[in-house]
């Protein structure tokens, strides 16, 4: 059996400089070569404990090694059991080197392998202390990607079984209604600044191809009055802030503002009265009060002031939000004729309006939402004008910041332009699909619960 090389210089070492009589006379063999016996002490040199130690150190750095391996492979890590393993090693290392009488080698060696053992008990202490948060973190984010690979898989899904498709035509309803919310997109900041928390912006919402006007009417500092607004002729003048025309009026009244036909349409500041402007010049075309419609902020949306009057555009026409004394602060859509800027026909909904944060219209949908958390609305109610029935959703809408003023949708894109404290953001909107016609289709698939809506018949036109 061949020796290991180590113990063989041991054992040659030992027998030229040895302490002790341990040398025992020998004699000349016929090969010509000196024959003699030497008897070593276990004692003084203890060679079988060294070969023990070679033997316990290379096995534990194997075990290191496939530690490490395992760690890698995202196991766990066992790093307490090899430091309590190391700890016998130490202290043999230590009884040798303390014991002395060694010869030079024999020290040499122990005086290489004691380091060794120590720098390795180290490592493993730090990793035995780092290696289970990091591996934590590392689980969490795995887990997040897996949770956004599911989302994506779900959503391929869903193009693949026809409740996605491609994009809308520009004023198309040919679908079953709002299914779901991009995250928000932020555009930038408003011309006015930070302090100007309150507002609204958006396109003309009526659905014509042929308009790329956008807008954006930051309110004063103390959020009520409507005073200046700014135009562009495209998306790109928006952002990149030129070819704008700035202009002031002086009397609007909070952030219910849209823009449908090239006209805009507010809430004259103080009354209960709607205002038409036209925009190419900027003079006020006429003005008459909504019959019944509370203002000077008595039913506005929680954490909304002075928005008592929300006016919204979509594909079926124009369209006033309001709420009434008798209709104890429930909100009331008013379909309104563009003209005359009459009442053509009014809905009273179940919901009671201060409780709500915002709404918007979508082909004749009234969609309500209401907060959940600073950074998170939810968009929980729906009423179609169209079948006179009512929904209750739960379609979650993340937000940048806590308070979204002016909502405005437009049936050119199907986007949700939102004035979200300050900040200009909008949203894709995802509607359901149909697989027939929609004059084929009944409004039940749709899910929609039957009420009795109450038919509210306008007063007769009043001064405020």
């Amino acid at each position: 059996m061949e020796m290991d090389p180590v113990l063989a210089a041991l054992n040659q070492t030992v027998l030229i400089s040895g302490p002790g009589p341990f040398l025992v006379p020998g004699s000349m063999g016929k090969d010509g070569l000196c024959h003699c016996v030497v008897h070593l002490a276990n004692d003084l040199i203890p060679l079988k404990k060294l070969e023990q130690l070679q033997s316990t150190a290379q096995e534990l750095m194997d075990k290191y090694d496939q530690e490490l391996l395992r760690v890698s492979a995202g196991e766990a890590p066992i790093y307490n059991l090899l430091c309590l393993q190391l700890e016998r090693p130490q202290e043999l290392v230590t009884w040798l080197m303390a014991k002395g009488g060694l010869s030079e080698s024999v020290t040499h060696i122990l005086g290489i392998s004691f380091p060794q053992v120590a720098n390795a008990s180290l490592i493993l202490k730090l990793l035995a202390d780092s290696d289970q948060h990091d591996l934590c973190a590392l689980r969490q984010e795995v887990d997040s990607l897996k949770d956004q690979l599911r989302e994506c898989e779900r959503e391929k899904e869903e193009v693949a079984s026809g409740h996605s498709g491609p994009p809308l035509p520009p004023g198309s309803c040919d679908h079953g209604g709002l299914q779901k919310v991009s995250r928000p997109f932020v555009v930038q900041l408003n011309w006015r600044g930070f302090a100007h928390k309150a507002g609204t912006w958006g396109r003309d919402s009526a659905p014509s191809p042929d308009s790329s006007l956008y807008w954006v009417a930051p309110m004063t500092t103390d959020s009520r009055y409507f005073d200046y607004y700014q135009m562009y002729k495209s998306y790109d003048d928006l952002v990149l802030m030129k070819n704008y025309e700035k202009r002031s009026f002086g009397y609007g009244d909070g952030s219910g503002n849209t823009v449908y036909k090239n006209f805009m349409y507010f809430n004259y500041y103080g009354t209960r009265d709607i205002a038409k402007l036209n925009l190419s010049s900027n003079t006020l075309v006429l003005r008459r009060p909504l019959p019944s419609a509370t203002y000077n902020n008595r039913f506005s949306y929680v954490g909304v002031p002075w928005k008592d009057l929300d006016f919204a555009g979509d594909e079926k026409g124009l369209w006033v939000l309001y709420a009434t004394e008798e209709s104890k602060g429930n909100l009331l859509v008013s379909r309104l004729n563009t003209s005359t800027l009459e009442v053509e026909k009014t809905w009273q909904t179940n919901q009671y309006k201060p409780a709500m944060s915002g709404a918007f219209m979508a082909c004749g949908v009234l969609y309500a939402l209401r907060p959940r958390s600073t950074h998170q609305e939810e968009i929980f109610y729906a009423f179609d004008t169209n079948t006179g029935r009512e929904r209750h959703l739960s379609i979650l809408l993340d937000k940048m910041l806590e308070t979204l003023h002016g909502i405005n949708y437009s049936p050119l894109d199907h986007k949700l332009y939102v004035y979200n404290d300050g900040y200009l953001i909008n949203y894709d909107l995802g509607f359901q699909m149909l697989k027939h016609k929609p004059s084929k289709l009944p409004a039940e698939k749709f899910s929609w619960f039957p009420i009795a809506p109450k038919s509210v018949k306008p007063n007769k036109t009043s001064s405020p």
